[in-house]
């Protein structure tokens, strides 16, 4: 009698992209880094003349209406609940806990300790992706984050020394923490409940559970603004946040989501502070100094290694 070894079925969610679907989804969230640095230089300029919080409240009611418009302008179908509804509640939860926890965090810690605490998300997520998908990283892409998070902090610290070894872990840092501790998770969430809704949709209802947790933050902000005196650049910020770091990055991402690895999709993230390094000197604030550049290409560099390495 022989012994037969049943061996334990492959986890669905291991499956990810090749060839030319792999290349689209990696270029997709360079997109998205691209997209999201484009909002920390508008924003910069739109927090002097109304409050951040109340701003992105009114970017998810715009996102809310622009995508339900669209899905009723092109799919010509009533919106209507979609499969599951309470899985929207991760969705938008962990998106919405992420945003209220960098607008806390900012009122007791500076923008470029927030960005310290934002290089430990990918790693997180590849912690998640094992816990919730079975998604193990292999050594060398683990690596080439490593990398690329060192890359990273080096331009977030503008290439001091002194500022890195000062850094200190405050209120703040873990108040943020818990925020990264969400986005980290959010990626593999996205597949592990994944049941094939309409993209449109899917931004739509996630807008809404967004929107809503914003809300009740910043009502008293949004009842005391004077919306005919807002300048323009303040709207041009919030269409530019509903438009391009709203409804295109959450397709991006869950189109990268549903074909690469969750450690690979946030890793990009490290590239926004080169991405915004570039979008300052071309608005004329001034252009980095030379070896802040130099750690600009070490992330670069990670994630060439990283994109290249197997899944």
């Amino acid at each position: 009698m022989t012994n037969t070894v049943q061996s334990r079925p492959a986890s669905p969610h291991n499956s990810h992209a090749k060839g030319a679907e792999k290349l689209r989804a990696h270029l997709a969230m360079m997109l998205f880094a691209a997209l999201i640095a484009g909002s920390f230089s508008l924003g910069g300029i739109a927090t002097q003349y109304a409050d951040p919080t109340a701003i992105q409240a009114l970017r998810y009611f715009f996102n809310m209406c622009l995508l339900g418009g669209l899905y009723l302008i092109f799919v010509r179908k009533p919106i209507r609940l979609p499969p599951q509804p309470v899985r929207y509640l991760a969705f938008g939860g962990l998106m919405g806990i992420y945003m209220l926890t960098m607008f806390i965090a900012l009122e007791f810690t500076s923008p470029v300790s927030t960005g310290a605490v934002f290089t430990l998300m990918p790693l997180i997520s590849a912690g998640f992706a094992l816990v919730l998908l079975r998604q193990r990283t292999r050594s060398g892409v683990l690596l080439s984050l490593v990398i690329a998070a060192i890359g990273s902090v080096w331009v977030i610290f503008r290439g001091d020394v002194d500022a890195l070894l000062r850094f200190d872990v405050g209120r703040g840092e873990m108040i943020y923490f818990i925020g990264v501790l969400c986005h980290a998770m959010y990626v593999p969430v996205i597949r592990l409940l994944d049941r094939k809704d309409h993209p449109l949709l899917f931004g739509f209802w996630q807008s809404v559970v967004i929107f809503l947790m914003l809300f009740a933050i910043a009502a008293p902000e949004l009842r005391e603004i004077d919306y005919a005196s807002l300048p323009a650049i303040v709207w041009i910020t919030i269409a530019y946040l509903t438009i391009a770091t709203t409804a295109l990055t959450v397709f991006l991402l869950q189109y990268a989501s549903m074909r690469l690895p969750a450690p690979k999709v946030l890793a990009y993230g490290y590239l926004t502070p080169s991405y915004i390094i570039v979008y300052e000197g071309l608005l004329g604030h001034g252009w980095a100094a030379a070896p802040i550049f130099l750690g600009a290409l070490v992330t670069a560099g990670g994630l060439v290694v990283m994109a290249l390495l197997p899944d």
